[in-house]
């Protein structure tokens, strides 16, 4: 996992610097051809074929899926050439803190009042880092937020379409119809690139390929929430590559709003790893066991040794 997060901060700068360059559209899309065709090819290798992987009961949530993840890559990289790396991924953050507080009205699950408190310590670092009524305000600000909001709910529809499909369906979806949409989108922002660029382009490209691949071996080999919290470290990833590439300046703001979300972050994953524990706890011991089946109850009268 801490490959996969110091992969996907090494992406974000690659994006940052085409982004600075060249229409946001345009950069997505291309990167999008080359995930959906690596997307493809792994789907092509599982049992079924690409027609199997595809199937699924609910495609418009799975297809809506796709379009809010390749949105919110847009947002996400616009607020890099607008915030920098630094302040945009101190804000999106809290992405976690919004999962845990939609996961109600979404999912139907119950958020405890410890983790509404993480909640609420964690948007008290929001409002740090924003620093409103200190400064102007900046209404860019409100782009890695949006960014956020937008992976949140992608992650809680992740959650929700995996009830009924695979995780290899999901991410067939994911790439395919990411892939559409930002052709749709971005075949009208085309433009040139110089010869060097494309070198930068294809390292984004494998870059965002080696990232997916590193994150499902991560899976495959541990819990999810065992690994969540090391999520985090792409975030003093990308700070180190926006301070020393590209000039960022981590305010002391940032960097106390930003140790707040990230504290209120892994104190929710806790919360919600505890809860899913003693779930499981509590399903095993209400089975019951051979020896309960067979052991006569105690309130059942027992026979006299004088009954015939």
């Amino acid at each position: 996992m801490v490959a996969t997060t110091i992969v996907f901060a090494s992406q974000d700068g690659f994006s940052r610097h085409l982004a600075q360059e060249y229409n946001v559209m345009m950069v997505v899309m291309i990167r999008y051809w080359f995930f959906a065709a690596f997307v493809m090819a792994i789907s092509a290798r599982k049992v079924g074929g690409l027609r199997g992987v595809a199937a699924t009961k609910q495609p418009f949530l799975q297809a809506f899926r796709g379009v809010l993840l390749a949105a919110e890559i847009c947002v996400a990289i616009l607020s890099f050439t607008l915030l920098g790396l630094v302040e945009s991924h101190a804000i999106f953050a809290c992405y976690p803190l919004l999962i845990a507080a939609l996961s109600g009205p979404i999912l139907g699950e119950k958020v405890g009042w410890r983790r509404w408190a993480a909640i609420g310590t964690g948007f008290v670092g929001i409002l740090i880092i924003l620093n409103p009524g200190v400064t102007v305000f900046a209404v860019e600000a409100l782009i890695p937020l949006a960014s956020a909001l937008m992976f949140a709910v992608y992650g809680l529809l992740t959650r929700y379409v995996s009830r009924e499909d695979s995780a290899a369906t999901s991410f067939f979806w994911t790439g395919t119809t990411g892939a559409i949409f930002m052709t749709l989108v971005g075949i009208w922002f085309i433009e040139p690139m110089a010869p060097v660029d494309w070198i930068w382009m294809a390292g984004l490209c494998v870059l965002g390929a080696l990232g997916h691949y590193l994150l499902i071996r991560c899976y495959e080999v541990a819990e999810a929430s065992a690994v969540q919290p090391f999520a985090y470290l792409q975030l003093p990833f990308a700070s180190v590559i926006g301070i020393f590439v590209f000039g960022d300046v981590l305010r002391e703001n940032v960097a106390i709003g930003a140790a707040l979300v990230v504290a209120a972050g892994l104190f929710t994953l806790s919360r919600a790893r505890a809860k899913a524990n003693q779930e499981q706890i509590n399903a095993v011991s209400a089975v019951p066991t051979d020896a309960d089946a067979e052991a006569p109850r105690s309130d059942a009268p027992r026979k006299s040794a004088k009954t015939p």
